[in-house]
């Protein structure tokens, strides 16, 4: 997942943007269903389901609680190291502002 999380950095250098959910995963592949009775169901353990996407290519991981802090150590590393391409903000000067509300 983080060789292609790495691709996919590279290839959006220039322009494009990449999107990132995590989310609590419990391992069920079907909906809760609605009324009727539903199955108490309790996972073994806590598992977090990684997804990133660049508008074209979607790629995804499960990621166990016991791997949590290794994964989290080279997933900070490779943010780290892509996140120089981000634009500055445009800050509106002060003056602007005073003149405004006066």
């Amino acid at each position: 997942f983080l060789t292609e999380l790495t691709r996919l950095f590279q290839k959006c250098r220039t322009s494009g943007s990449i999107y990132l959910t995590m989310k609590k995963y419990d391992g069920r592949t079907k909906p809760v269903p609605r009324k009727g009775n539903p199955d108490t169901f309790e996972p073994a353990d806590n598992k977090c389901l990684l997804r990133a996407t660049d508008g074209k290519k979607k790629i995804s991981t499960v990621i166990s609680s016991k791997e949590v802090n290794r994964f989290q150590m080279a997933y900070s590393n490779l943010l780290r190291a892509h996140m120089d391409g981000l634009k500055k903000k445009d800050k509106k000067s002060k003056s602007k502002k005073t003149k405004a509300t006066q």
